[in-house]
C-alpha cells in the first residue's frame, strides 16, 4: 500500500472508498459491489410487502416505489407476500442475493416476532441490512357508534361496571393491534375478550358491523372509517395529537397515563448489501421523504415521515424489540 502505484490504480480506489463506506455505516456489510452504485439500479426492484394489500404498509411500499420508479426511471414493483405474521415475505427477502435488487419493507411486526415465535427461519437483526425508517404513526382507539361511551374514561368505566363482556378486535394474534389493545387493557385495568381477524381490514369490517365493540388500529387502516363516521374515535396513542385529526385527544390526555403506542415502517435489504447501495438508497429515500406531496400523502394515510440513517434505523429496532418483549411476556402471549 505504500507503493506509489497502488493509489493510481482504478479497482484499489474502489475497494477503499468501499471500505471507508462500511465504517461509516457501521460495518453492518462487508461485500464488495458487483455493481457499481453509479450505474444502480439496472433492473427492476422488488419491494416484498409481507401483509395484506391496503394496509399501511401495503400503501406505503406502493408510493415509495412510484418515487423511486420516477427517481431512476427503472420499474420498481411491489409484491405482496403475506402470511405467519410476515415470516414469509421477511424469510424471503433474508434469503434473497445481497444485490440491492430484493428489497423489505417492514412493520412494528418485525420486532415482536422474536418474542413470539420460538424459532424463526432468519435473525431479524443480524439477516438484514437497515436502509431507513420510513414513517411512524400513532394508534388510534375506536369504538362501534352503538357502544355508549363518548371518551375514554367512559369506554374504562363500562369495562369495568361490564367485566369480561367488552370486546376488542385485532389483525391476529401477536400483531400490533393485539398488543395495543392488550397494552391498553393493562394499563386500564380491565377485563375485555380479544377477537383476532387475519387482518386489520377483517377486523374493521367487523367493527363497523357491530360485531365487536372497539379496536386499537394503525392510523392508515383506521382512519378512514373513524373520519367517515362508521366508528367513533376516542384517543390517538402517541404523545401528541395527530396533525390531520387535531380534535381527537391523545390517551395521555384523556386521563391514561402511561398509555402510549407507535406503529413504524422502514426498509431493509439483506445482510452483505454492498455499502455504497444502502447509502444510495437510503439517500434516495431520504430525499423523497422530505417532497412536500410525500410529507401530504403520508400524513393523510395516518402517519409521519421519518428520514434518518441506517443505523438510527436499526437501533430503534433493537429498543423496540426489547420493549414489545416484556408486553408479549406480561400478557402471555403465544402464538398459534
Amino acid at each position: 500500500m505504500n507503493d506509489a502505484r497502488s493509489a493510481a490504480h482504478p479497482a484499489m480506489v474502489v475497494a477503499a472508498a468501499l471500505a471507508l463506506s462500511s465504517i461509516a455505516t457501521g460495518g453492518w456489510a462487508q461485500t464488495p459491489a458487483s455493481t457499481p452504485a453509479q450505474d444502480y439500479p439496472v433492473k427492476p426492484i422488488r419491494i416484498i410487502a409481507p401483509y395484506a394489500p391496503g394496509g399501511g404498509t401495503d400503501l406505503l411500499s406502493r408510493f415509495i416505489a412510484r418515487k423511486l420508479n420516477e427517481a431512476w426511471g427503472q420499474q420498481v414493483l411491489v409484491e405482496n407476500r403475506l402470511g405467519a405474521g410476515g415470516i414469509i415475505g421477511t424469510e424471503l427477502v433474508a434469503r434473497a442475493p445481497a444485490d440491492g435488487y430484493t428489497l423489505l419493507m417492514t412493520a412494528s411486526t418485525h420486532a415482536i416476532n422474536p418474542s413470539l415465535f420460538r424459532k424463526l427461519p432468519y435473525d431479524p437483526i443480524k439477516d438484514f441490512a437497515p436502509i431507513g425508517m420510513v414513517a411512524t404513526g400513532p394508534n388510534i382507539l375506536v369504538v362501534h357508534p352503538s357502544v355508549p361511551v363518548k371518551s375514554v374514561k367512559e369506554l374504562i368505566a363500562l369495562a369495568r361496571k361490564r367485566p369480561g363482556e367488552l370486546t376488542f378486535a385485532s389483525a391476529g394474534i401477536g400483531s400490533t393491534t393485539h398488543l395495543a389493545g392488550e397494552f391498553f387493557k393493562s394499563v386500564a385495568g380491565i377485563d375485555v375478550v380479544h377477537v383476532p381477524y387475519k387482518g386489520s381490514g377483517l377486523a374493521q369490517v367487523d367493527l363497523i358491523g357491530g360485531h365487536v365493540d372497539f379496536m386499537v388500529d394503525s392510523l392508515p387502516s383506521g382512519l378512514p372509517n373513524a373520519k367517515a363516521g362508521r366508528t367513533r374515535a376516542l384517543a390517538t396513542t402517541g404523545n401528541k395529537r395527530f396533525p390531520t385529526m387535531p380534535y381527537v385527544p391523545t390517551a395521555l390526555e384523556a386521563g391514561l397515563a402511561g398509555y402510549e403506542s407507535i406503529s413504524w415502517w422502514g426498509l431493509l435489504a439483506p445482510q452483505g448489501t454492498p455499502p455504497a447501495l444502502v447509502i444510495k438508497l437510503n439517500t434516495e429515500v431520504n430525499r423523497i421523504l422530505r417532497q412536500p406531496d410525500v410529507q401530504e400523502f403520508v400524513l393523510n394515510l395516518g402517519a409521519e415521515p421519518k428520514p434518518g440513517t441506517p443505523e438510527a434505523f436499526m437501533d430503534y429496532i433493537r429498543v423496540e424489540t426489547g420493549l414489545y418483549s416484556k408486553v408479549i411476556q406480561k400478557a402471555g402471549i403465544k402464538a398459534e
